[in-house]
């Protein structure tokens, strides 16, 4: 017999509640000028499935309520814990200081390739995605404690900000 696709009932899908107190992986994301509010609310589904600990949206990044986040959030608006800060090189700083490892995703030189990334047991990371076009901000590069970059074979040379945070956690919480 062929296989059949799941029910929404079998999916065993925690409550928002439950969510909120179930643990999560060491890690935060961290959009720094993200334009696309579809993009967004995509990151918060990403955060909401790789059990992130906190998203961070800084600088330009629209933020909830918003119809656009909301339409591909799908509800993770109301699990992921997020907050809004206005500058994303004050924050770093200050994650940094609070003993957070910070990885700028970003085609640099000297950057790890993802598939050779081995992270710290125990260790909190925060991935800094950058804007569509510019990407990651300099200042932040400057004082993260490593790039990632994905391995990428085609034509283009980026992945859409969304599908690049997928690729990142999906990565850590495999290798955790």
């Amino acid at each position: 017999m062929p296989p059949r696709k799941l029910a929404l009932q079998e999916l065993n899908r925690l409550s928002v509640d439950a969510f909120r107190q179930t643990p999560k992986f060491p890690y935060c994301l961290l959009l720094d000028d993200v334009r696309s509010l579809n993009n967004v609310g995509s990151v918060f589904r990403t955060a909401d499935a790789f059990r992130a600990e906190k998203l961070y949206l800084c600088g330009i990044t629209g933020q909830p309520p918003h119809r656009d986040i909301t339409k591909t959030a799908l509800g993770a608006t109301e699990s992921v814990v997020w907050e809004h800060v206005a500058d994303a090189v004050t924050l770093v700083r200050q994650l940094r200081s609070a003993g957070w490892l910070v990885a700028a995703v970003e085609q640099a030189e000297g950057s790890t390739m993802l598939s050779d990334f081995q992270p710290v047991q125990g260790q909190g990371y925060v991935f800094v995605l950058g804007n569509e076009v510019s990407g990651v901000n300099d200042q932040i590069i400057q004082q993260a404690d490593l790039t990632l970059e994905i391995p990428q074979f085609g034509t283009k040379h980026s992945l859409n900000v969304a599908v690049t945070a997928g690729v990142v956690c999906w990565d850590f919480i495999n290798k955790m």
